[in-house]
């Protein structure tokens, strides 16, 4: 395989800071800065330690290498940590005032009958290497199913299925203090967002749905549905969403959780015994609509379970859909599998620096999150076969053929495609098959081994 020429990569280097740039000036980012409060207290200004940090994946680079070590910045590193670290900036609202200029912009290229949905759904954030971050704990990884040190990232996004915008998160530690690893080691004023944010970090996710819901309606961000796993599905969880926006959701069968079939309450595997279901090979064996024992009335659709021959079930509350249409916009909630695993690999969200501060760890996942807004405004501003792994890596002298990362980029989508059709599939398959795709993509763009003979 070819090396890209010097040349080549000057100019791949150039291309990708003017695109950054023109991104930054176009969005007015130093603008959403200062609504953020995040504004210059001394020494370098807020928009050039941004930048300087945003960019260093697509250089790759890393945050040592270039701005603790490196001299070439006009700063020193201890203003990027105060950036980063300060309780007072409001990094929340920089990602949803920069994440709603977006939407409108894929609104414009969208057909109003398009359904646009909101995604909820957490990942772990991994610091099992860690022993002395702030409000570090032990998180079970319902993927994986095992316990680890670290955080739940609760995620909040966009997708009109073709693009996926991140636009909120909570940086998760443990409602239950005897899992918590480490407690709260800054003293805060309580008016400030740091102190807020860490009071937030200890509790329930599920408590925290709706009022991420307000705030990002209150924005400004419009969707037809909120889409979620079973994680999240719980009957006062779907009651208090749905009085928002319809929600549609898997579901577990779970013995308290019981639905009104018929004047009976029946747990949800025993409500797809009573019910007729379609006959032969067909991809959805039955719908049904019953209430939940809170009295709301919800539509489940039973689907085939190639894997296991059995089923699995989604709810909506929207009862004007058809079967298909609940299954074909519950598809979309893979997009933020997607984005989970983008942002791990590629944008370094956990490996990029150790920041033991729990404000540094909220300042730098906005930025990862930035950063994907920045790819994804990029892939569909320019509908371009470079998109997402080329950009990545314009700059890398680890490159070796982008005809690799265009491959990369075209399996992924060919990934989420096949997924929609076949409607659903649980939750561990769609990681174990992203992760594949991942970790091949990855050994492929790695340098070969020097011959040892």
């Amino acid at each position: 395989m070819k090396s890209i020429p010097n040349s080549q990569k000057q100019q791949e280097a150039i291309r990708l800071h003017h695109r950054i740039d023109s991104f930054f000036d176009n969005f007015a980012i130093g603008t959403l800065l200062n609504r953020a409060g995040i504004r210059k207290i001394r020494g370098a200004s807020p928009l050039v330690l941004l930048k300087a940090i945003f960019v260093l994946p697509f250089e790759n680079n890393n945050f040592f290498r270039s701005i603790v070590a490196g001299n070439n910045h006009g700063f020193k590193k201890d203003a990027a940590y105060q950036l980063l670290k300060n309780p007072r900036y409001n990094w929340r609202k920089l990602l949803l005032l920069l994440a709603a200029k977006l939407v409108n912009f894929c609104d414009l290229l969208t057909d109003c009958d398009r359904k646009k949905v909101l995604i909820i759904d957490d990942s772990t954030y991994d610091r099992s290497h860690s022993k002395f971050v702030e409000l570090l704990a032990r998180v079970h990884d319902h993927t994986e199913n095992r316990f680890l040190n670290g955080f739940k990232m609760l995620s909040l996004g966009w997708s009109d299925g073709a693009t996926f915008l991140p636009l909120d998160f909570s940086m998760l530690s443990s409602a239950n203090s005897q899992n918590r690893l480490q407690g709260i080691t800054k003293k805060l004023d309580k008016r400030s967002i740091g102190y807020k944010r860490r009071q937030e970090a200890m509790t329930k996710a599920t408590e925290l749905l709706v009022p991420m819901i307000k705030r990002v309606l209150a924005a400004g961000i419009d969707a037809s549905h909120i889409l979620m796993d079973s994680w999240f599905a719980f009957p006062s969880v779907i009651q208090a969403l749905s009085r928002h926006r319809p929600v549609i959701c898997m579901l577990k069968d779970m013995p308290t959780i019981l639905y009104r079939h018929c004047h009976t309450e029946i747990r949800l595997g025993e409500l797809y015994k009573r019910i007729k279901k379609r006959r032969g090979k067909a991809k959805i064996l039955a719908s049904v609509i019953v209430e939940t024992r809170d009295g709301l009335p919800v539509k489940i659709v039973f689907v085939r379970h190639r894997q296991k021959r059995g089923w699995l079930a989604i709810l909506s509350t929207d009862l004007e859909l058809s079967a298909e249409e609940i299954v074909r916009i519950y598809g979309k909630r893979w997009d933020i599998e997607v984005f989970f695993k983008m942002a791990k690999h590629y944008l370094n969200l956990e490996r990029e620096m150790q920041l033991r501060d729990y404000d540094g760890l909220i300042g730098h996942t906005t930025i990862v999150m930035l950063r994907y807004l920045f790819l994804a405004f990029e892939q569909r501003l320019h509908d371009d076969p470079r998109t997402l792994g080329s950009l990545f890596y314009a700059c890398s002298d680890e490159l070796q053929d982008l005809s690799v990362l265009e491959a990369l980029q075209r399996i992924l989508s060919l990934a989420l495609d096949k997924i929609r059709k076949i409607g659903v599939l649980p939750e561990n398959i769609i990681s174990n098959i992203l992760d594949a795709v991942m970790s091949v993509a990855i050994d492929m763009l790695k340098p070969p081994a020097p011959s040892t003979s």
